[in-house]
């Protein structure tokens, strides 16, 4: 039964309800969980198990001691910031570590007082719903394709091109040392290392590969991890060779938003267009149309 004919069986059954019965139950098909078995493929289970092998691996913020910077960057955040690896830990497992007090979501605002305010939560890698919505949503078919992972941290975007996409070569560049051996790992143990590739450099040193590229990931990449000159020259440099018409960035946060604040002369007028997406999808019960609105895809002319 394809969409169509599916979509009028559903109307029709609904049409059959008692009008006094009917919202009880257009609120139940809004909130349930039931539907979700039917949605759950071998893949998800897959990504679901590499998360937790690499869960065992790090600390429960998912943040390395060598992240001395990025950790710097989140102290200095005027609202109190933890991380939280989106890919690691879903809503529902950090839900069941707040019930266990081993994290909270909340900080007192005024010591000692009963007055608390929500913690800001920050993640540099995609959650598995979002990793769902990036190739199945946003990128088109990436057949024959090459995806670049701009800091490929502990390898999400690499994991989920391999599970979700049929892109030829997905090739993740991390100038950290410890997660690059993370990824090998994973490589090795689930055998994607057909088609995966992690290279241990400065993105600013590889420049063939940004050329060659036909999609470009960029999630967080720079602003945590760099001085603002220093973000300023791995802009310039990514614009000066991702020049391929018809080559896709896709960005967390938006461009505009990456490079307001910083001195770089590019004209992104000149440079790339935007492609509107369509943040209103259901992938799971962890959907969350706020987060993936965060997601940006921009297309070179």
């Amino acid at each position: 039964m394809d969409f169509p004919v599916a979509k009028c069986a559903v109307l029709s059954l609904l049409g059959k309800v008692s009008p006094r019965e009917l919202p009880k139950l257009i609120q139940w098909l809004k909130t349930t969980n039931d539907f979700d078995e039917l949605v759950w493929e071998n893949n998800d289970v897959i990504l679901q198990n590499i998360a937790e092998d690499l869960r065992s691996c790090m600390p429960m913020d998912g943040m390395l001691d060598s992240e001395h910077r990025a950790i710097e960057k989140m102290q200095q955040n005027p609202v109190p910031t933890i991380h939280v690896d989106a890919f690691l830990y879903c809503d529902d497992f950090v839900d069941t570590l707040c019930e266990e007090g081993k994290m909270s979501r909340h900080y007192c605002a005024t010591c000692g007082s009963h007055q608390i305010a929500p913690l800001e939560f920050l993640s540099h890698s995609f959650s598995r719903v979002e990793l769902k919505f990036l190739y199945q949503h946003v990128l088109p078919d990436l057949t024959g394709k090459i995806l670049i992972d701009t800091g490929s941290r502990l390898g999400a975007v690499l994991f989920g091109g391999y599970l979700y996409s049929s892109a030829a070569q997905l090739q993740g560049v991390e100038i950290n040392a410890e997660f690059c051996r993370l990824q090998e790992m994973i490589l090795r143990k689930y055998h994607f290392a057909d088609r995966i590739q992690v290279i241990h450099a400065d993105v600013c040193t590889q420049a063939s590969l940004l050329q060659a590229a036909d999609v470009i990931v960029l999630n967080n990449v720079f602003e945590y991890f760099l001085e603002e000159t220093e973000q300023s020259r791995a802009w310039i440099y990514i614009s000066n060779n991702v020049r391929k018409k018809g080559t896709f960035l896709v960005t967390v946060p938006s461009l505009e938003e990456s490079l307001h604040s910083l001195q770089t002369g590019i004209d992104l007028s000149q440079w790339v267009k935007e492609v509107q997406l369509d943040y209103n999808v259901y992938i799971g019960k962890e959907t969350d149309e706020e987060s993936l609105s965060h997601i940006h895809l921009y297309q070179v002319l």
